[in-house]
């Protein structure tokens, strides 16, 4: 929606804009509308505000602002005073007597004490805050990816608030907005009962503090050091474990133990660190040897820059090493602490996992061993088979674990599917975009199957005679003149908002936000 320039204004007289806020919270408790809320739901919720307190128009994007305060604000004050970051921007500075610095993140405020920043900060660093005198939101999210912090207070203009409802929204950062009185570039002025109100709002409550990912992630990798994985996995002494743990270290961004960590951590009413950490090393073991034979499978010599094991020992020896991670991986989980249902239903989750693989693999080597164009419909649903499998074992392992509801494991199911298929179409054109000389034509199928559906003066023969050949400049030169990349980016489009709207209908708000930080890094 294109805003003009002179609707971007806040209400003068404080009693207006305290209705419009007393009316978005009444709205949003009256519907029971969770986080996070999409545009086009925040502009319906404006215009009801509007309509409601008989306020003029022209305040309709401040509305939206109040609005979408209203759906993050039950999140926000669960979260606590040192998790999170107070944003305030440059512009509230006394351009004539202002004595602070400037770096590469903002101001660096001297507490002259010739403007309110000085006040405000104090007030904020005396409650826990973490604080930033910057323009623009890309730092703020950043810290939240990067579990700096868990939750945003920004001070802005109505502008920079509008331009960045998009990244805020896709990112799922936890935020309140406190727009500036008015807008411009210097000396601006902020309703400072109403951003004290927001500094100060804080309610304890477990079940909405979020998750930072990020953290949770730097945990997670903590379980893979040689030390602990020798204490779960057995001695280092033994070649074959040597070469085991020596694969479970090399590589990789561990989204699969993530993913578990995730949803045991956001459904388990009480965390065990030796379950959790068990978990986690339980689907990286699955992983490994799923990789270790994928590498022999697709006669791959180098995985993350780094020779494989079969080219380093021979296949035998990789074989076996897959196998004994495969062996190990369904050893610890029958160890797990978990009540019988709970274990029965883990273990039918990772051998239908393993089957559905399995079968897929089977289809895929088959097709490549004939050079064989699959259809679209058919190179998704490997995609979905394989890839999605593999996320839904270890997505819904911590799930169950932490006997999460049927409803929400149902929904998982389904997100996983739509999730593995969006990471295998990005994968291909990774692997497209990023070609090298180890790179295969083999290795973006999906842009083959686009290939073959999209060039009607090309033969499938022909496309397949070039795979054949692995003449990547011939296959390539056919890709951008179709602009294959641009439909195989309509594709990923098309599963990554399809995962998004499966996200919207789970109950736990803790795993339906952590997947959406998940989705945003990865998309």
């Amino acid at each position: 929606m294109k805003v003009k320039e002179n609707t971007l204004v806040v209400p003068e007289q404080a009693i207006t804009r305290n209705r419009l806020r007393k009316a978005a919270r009444e709205l949003v408790a009256g519907r029971g509308i969770v986080p996070p809320g999409s545009f086009v739901l925040i502009q319906q919720m404006a215009d009801e505000v509007i309509a409601q307190t008989e306020t003029d128009e022209s305040f309709r994007e401040f509305a939206m602002v109040v609005c979408g305060n209203e759906i993050w604000r039950s999140v926000v004050a669960a979260t606590p005073y040192n998790r999170r970051l107070l944003l305030l921007p440059q512009c509230l500075k006394n351009n004539s007597s202002c004595h602070a610095e400037i770096d590469q993140l903002g101001l660096i405020c001297a507490g002259c004490q010739s403007c309110q920043i000085d006040s405000i900060l104090q007030k904020a660093e005396s409650l826990g805050y973490a604080t930033l005198v910057a323009e623009g939101t890309t730092v703020a999210v950043s810290l939240v990816q990067e579990g700096s912090v868990d939750a945003v207070i920004g001070v802005s203009c109505m502008s920079v608030l509008q331009k960045s409802f998009e990244p805020v929204s896709r990112a799922a950062v936890p935020v309140i907005g406190v727009p500036l009185l008015f807008e411009g570039c210097a000396e601006t002025d902020v309703d400072n009962r109403w951003l004290d109100d927001e500094l100060t709002n804080f309610k304890e409550n477990t079940d909405l503090k979020p998750l930072s990912v990020s953290a949770l992630k730097e945990k997670v990798n903590g379980f893979f050091t040689e030390d602990k994985l020798a204490a779960m996995i057995g001695s280092v002494n033994d070649q074959t474990t040597q070469l085991a743990i020596q694969s479970m270290l090399t590589g990789g961004q561990r989204i699969r133990p993530l993913l578990t960590a995730l949803a045991y951590k956001a459904y388990a009413p009480e965390v065990s660190e030796d379950l959790f950490a068990a978990l986690s090393v339980v689907v990286e073991c699955f992983h490994k040897a799923s990789l270790i034979h994928d590498d022999i499978e697709d006669n791959d010599d180098f995985r993350y820059d780094t020779e494989t094991i079969h080219k380093q020992n021979g296949i035998p020896v990789a074989i076996n090493t897959g196998d004994f991670l495969l062996g190990k991986g369904y050893e610890l989980l029958g160890k797990l602490p978990l009540d019988s249902s709970a274990m029965a239903a883990c273990y039918q989750l990772v051998a239908s996992g393993h089957v559905a693989l399995s079968l897929c693999q089977g289809a895929d080597l088959l097709a490549s061993k004939h050079h064989q164009i699959l259809s679209l419909d058919q190179q998704l649903e490997i995609f979905e088979r394989k890839t999605g499998s593999a996320i839904r074992v270890a997505l819904m392992l911590g799930a169950v674990a932490a006997h999460a509801p049927k409803s929400d494991l149902a929904i998982l199911r389904t997100f996983s599917g739509y999730f593995g298929m969006a990471y295998q179409i990005k994968d291909d054109l990774d692997e497209f975009r990023e070609s090298n000389e180890h790179t295969q034509v083999a290795d973006y199928p999906l842009m083959l199957s686009l290939l073959a559906e999209n060039a009607p003066e090309l033969s499938t023969e022909d496309i397949r005679i070039a795979y054949a050949e692995n003449d990547k400049k011939q296959v390539s030169e056919w890709i951008e003149l179709h602009q294959i990349v641009v439909k195989a980016e309509d594709i990923l489009q098309e599963y990554t908002s399809k995962s998004y709207r499966e996200l919207d209908k789970l109950e736990n708000l803790k795993m339906k936000l952590s997947l959406y930080t998940v989705l945003g890094k990865i998309f």
